[in-house]
């Protein structure tokens, strides 16, 4: 075996652990290193038996190693004494080890370690442990006893049943954990017969006056739902969910609740009562609105006590947290594809519009719960932010009785309040931009002067936000302008009246903002904004019209100037858009537009910005290629007769003309590996296309073509080392000559580059002799380097 090999011809590794346990009072650093490097070397159970032949094992993990020293006081020789037991309990001998030193009992004592990583390591060898004794020891079904399991499973099932029925929170808790992990784990036909020995237990935790540890059962309970051995609707499982939803108050019972509705197999009265407890509080803040109600709520009846949801709602420390958990749970499960139980979209809308409404003061509510609940939200960003979420969610929901003018109403009210949060105002505007491309689809509002006047006044708030001194609220307000020119383009009411307002001007005035981000986003504004002039060049709008060929040049000049790099790649990106979607007209003379920009993207510090020149080179090569019949696939190559025909043709000579060439083979040597990977696929794709696949099979060698053809094989195969490409008479190289760069393409091995740009550093990095040299260079100063070395 390998692991028998390894310490049999590395003497000096048993010898290493030796060391370690002939110290007397050993580092922790040292210590955690020979216990996890025990337990790796230990995995296979021939190379055990090699290392207990001198008890090295038994000595690291018995009672007189490090447990009985004073380094068991730090938390990282506990964890590696957990990760070292975790790695060599692979096999039956070493469990009888653990099992005969006292393993189990540290495992129940490390349970409730102070660390963190401690108690959750050894929650899972435990898991570990159990499911794995019953499998190597009972290979065959294990019994429907408990009885009958062997006496390491045993043990640790009568811990965790002894554990519930403590007095001691602590052991309920832990116990929980554990039972949750081994359940969310183990799937296997056996669980039964645990969950059978503690439902008693966990049902009378939910009856209690004063649940304990609510939290845990309800990520225990939702654990076992998933496991497919209780999947069946009759099982017995599904009535302890039922009275979890019942005895848990609405925060505690939330998650398990929307965890229950993304099961695929439910009992049908579960999944409704489920949903109950995530409408119960949308339906009690409709009900305190208005009274007498004005419109039904949500709910017929409740599953709990509404008096419960209502003392929570009006009470200031949980009123926001309730509603903030409620709404994120109900942004969960509208963004499914698929929700086996239907929502009422409308009523649900309503509620969501009313606490937005309490949250800024627009409503004045007459019941006295009302009132209590309007005190609470009244300017609490946590509540908006999430109202905003579910109802820009509640956009894409079919068939709703949208009150249209109340929504806008709201949302305008929060665009144009001075007191908006920023990050608020960013979900108003993403929660504006959802409904207002729907809103020409809807049914029920296709008046075309009613979305004109609404898109008038959005668009007159926008143009305040725009000017807005805080450079987080000129970002948002950009971003939402893109994604209201990508979502209505083609909507001859948003068109005229985006170029009828001050909006075009505004957002090419933030071309030369100060902040970094604000620049990104008004280029990427500014080149969908070019777009819309495209689809309509010959607007009816007069006195505002935009500029594109202005906004062209500027964008050039950002490329080319701008300090940061998030405006450079912002340029790149919208130049590739362009040119990918067709918009030629944009740009003038095409070639001389690529030639400027990818010779201005290979100078850039920045690899995105040269990745995203590649991106643009591949676009045009494709495009240029189409229009002269090539097949729309890059990289699907010519008939022969089509290639014999191509090989001298207008298409080379334009993409030596736009210097594409020189770029592509300088890019293969770049420091960084996805440009280089991406200029040797186009190079590749290129190949393809002037060269049939059987035509390379007697290529020249590269001496013999020629000097220049030679030095640039060579250069590349050095790859990023050799960074220039200098010029001189043996070995320059004419980038722009059409016969030089088909020959180049015909001899250069491009599959051996490639094979090399995609090659992961792991084969050095991750070698021994690395490992080994990484050792040795943290000699001298181990404390600095501890670390690396471990």
């Amino acid at each position: 075996e390998p692991g028998l090999k390894l310490v049999q011809d590395n003497p000096c590794l048993a010898e290493l652990l030796a060391a370690v346990l002939a110290l007397p009072e050993p580092g922790a650093g040292l210590l955690s290193f020979a216990l996890r490097l025990a337990g790796v070397l230990a995995a296979s159970e021939s190379a055990f038996q090699h290392l207990q032949q001198e008890q090295l094992l038994a000595r690291l993990f018995g009672e007189a190693g490090p447990r009985a020293g004073a380094a068991w006081a730090d938390a990282s020789v506990r964890g590696a004494w957990l990760d070292g037991a975790r790695s060599m309990a692979l096999h039956e001998p070493a469990l009888r080890l653990l099992r005969a030193h006292g393993a189990l009992d540290v495992l129940f004592t490390l349970q409730g370690d102070p660390s963190l990583f401690v108690a959750s390591a050894a929650r899972r060898l435990l898991v570990h442990t159990l499911s794995f004794s019953l499998e190597c020891e009972m290979p065959k079904a294990p019994g429907t006893r408990v009885c009958d399991w062997p006496p390491c499973a045993q043990v640790i099932v009568k811990h965790i049943e002894d554990s519930l029925q403590s007095s001691s929170v602590s052991h309920v808790k832990q116990s929980l954990k554990l039972l949750a992990g081994l359940f969310g784990s183990c799937h296997a036909p056996w669980t039964e017969v645990l969950w059978s020995g503690v439902a008693k237990q966990v049902q009378s935790f939910l009856t209690e006056e004063s649940v304990q540890a609510p939290h845990l059962l309800a990520d225990l309970l939702l654990n076992v739902s998933r496991s497919p051995v209780f999947c069946d609707p009759e099982s017995s499982f599904w009535p302890l969910v039922t009275s979890a939803l019942e005895h848990l108050t609405p925060v505690q019972a939330g998650p398990l609740a929307v965890g229950i509705l993304r099961l695929h197999k439910c009992p049908q009265d579960v999944r409704i009562q489920a949903v109950t407890v995530l409408l119960q509080p949308m339906d009690c803040i409709l009900r305190a609105a208005s009274q007498p109600l004005e419109y039904s709520g949500l709910l017929d009846e409740s599953v709990t006590d509404p008096a419960t949801v209502e003392s929570l709602l009006s009470s200031k420390s949980s009123c926001a947290s309730l509603l903030c958990q409620t709404l994120g749970h109900l942004e969960e499960l509208l963004s499914l594809s698929h929700l086996p139980v239907d929502l009422p979209g409308t009523s649900l809308l309503r509620s969501v519009m009313t606490i937005l409404r309490f949250c800024n003061g627009l409503l004045i509510p007459t019941s006295p719960l009302g009132s209590k609940i309007s005190q609470t939200l009244i300017g609490c960003f946590r509540v908006q932010r999430s109202a905003l979420d579910v109802l820009a969610v509640l956009s894409e929901q079919k068939g709703c009785d949208v009150p249209v003018e109340s929504l806008f109403d709201i949302l305008l009210s929060y665009l144009e309040s001075p007191n908006t949060n920023p990050m608020v105002l960013k979900k108003s505007f993403q929660a504006t931009s959802k409904w207002l491309v729907c809103l020409p689809e809807m049914s029920c509002f296709n008046s075309q002067w009613q979305i004109k006047k609404i898109l008038q006044d959005v668009f007159l708030v926008l143009q305040k936000r725009l000017c807005s001194p805080c450079w987080e609220v000129r970002d948002s307000s950009l971003e939402f302008l893109t994604v209201l020119i990508n979502g209505l383009r083609d909507q001859d009411e948003f068109r005229q009246t985006l170029l009828s307002s001050e909006v075009p001007r505004l957002t090419e005035d933030l071309l030369g903002d100060p902040e970094s981000y604000v620049r990104a986003s008004a280029v990427t504004a500014a080149g969908h904004l070019t777009l819309v002039t495209y689809v309509a060049p010959e607007s009816p709008v007069t006195g505002n019209q935009y500029n594109k060929e202005n906004t062209v040049a500027k964008l050039q000049e950002i490329l080319s100037t701008d300090p940061e790099g998030f405006p450079r790649r912002a340029v790149i990106n919208i130049f590739i858009k362009w040119l990918r979607k067709g918009y030629t007209s944009v740009l003038q003379d095409t070639e001389q537009f690529v030639s400027e920009v990818i010779q201005t993207a290979e100078r850039d510090l920045d690899w995105e910005v040269r990745l995203g020149g590649l991106e643009l080179v591949e676009v045009f090569f494709v495009q240029t290629l189409c229009r002269r019949g090539r097949p729309k696939c890059p990289y699907a190559p010519f008939s022969p007769e089509f290639t014999s025909s191509v090989r001298h043709n207008e298409s080379l000579q334009i993409f030596c003309r736009t210097k594409l060439f020189g770029f592509l083979f300088r890019s293969l040597c770049d420091c960084d590996r996805p440009v280089g990977q991406k200029a040797c696929d186009i190079l590749l794709a290129i190949r393809s296309s002037f060269y049939p696949s059987n035509s390379l099979k007697d290529s020249q060698d590269p001496e013999e073509v020629g000097h220049g053809i030679a030095w640039l094989q060579r250069t590349l195969r050095q790859g990023s080392v050799a960074q220039t490409f200098p010029a001189g008479s043996s070995h320059e190289v004419d980038f722009q000559d059409p016969e030089s760069m088909l020959l180049a393409l015909g001899t250069i091995d491009l599959e051996e580059l490639h094979d090399d740009l995609n090659k992961s550093s792991d084969h050095m990095e991750k070698s021994p002799q690395s490992l080994l040299q990484d050792i040795l260079a943290a000699v001298g100063a181990v404390e600095d380097n501890e670390a690396d070395c471990y």
